[in-house]
């Protein structure tokens, strides 16, 4: 069941065509865990550029989805409701294996800490049950008029 499509995602965060990395969103528990989906196509801009002999989804992607799914999971957050998360750190990063064309993502996200502006969550992601990519990530929210310029 989907709970937000792509329209209400990026009512949510900034990323737009080509650099949107989440089709919807299956599950939300605001504060605490949020499930989001990306479906891999053969005609992604990325699959053309990168590997060509060996089409798969860059790693650097695959965390870039995975800040993606936590930036939804923090600004639906009652305090962060309305601003912006910036990345500000990843750490424990591990690739299992490789995303290819036709592989559906599921994208995992908790919170584990939240300090005032900034949080941290534990990711994953899977592809038939299996692990494809673990990340701890830290986030910092600032207002969302302050990116853009606005004071």
């Amino acid at each position: 069941m989907t709970l937000l499509n792509t329209t209400e995602i990026m009512a949510l965060i900034p990323n737009r065509y080509p650099i949107i990395y989440i089709d919807t969103v299956e599950s939300l528990v605001p504060g605490e865990e949020v499930v989001a989906i990306k479906n891999v196509t053969i005609n992604e801009q990325f699959i053309l550029g990168y590997r060509p002999d060996s089409p798969q989804m860059p790693n650097t992607l695959m965390i870039e989805a995975l800040a993606q799914t936590a930036s939804i999971l923090i600004l639906k957050s009652p305090e962060f409701f309305g601003k912006t998360a910036y990345l500000g750190a990843a750490k424990n990063v591990l690739f299992h294996q490789t995303v290819r064309p036709g592989d559906q993502i599921v994208f995992t996200v908790k919170l584990t800490k939240k300090k005032e502006n900034m949080g941290v969550v534990q990711t994953n992601a899977t592809v038939n049950g299996q692990m494809v990519c673990e990340a701890e990530l830290t986030f910092v929210v600032a207002p969302r008029d302050d990116l853009l310029g606005k004071k």
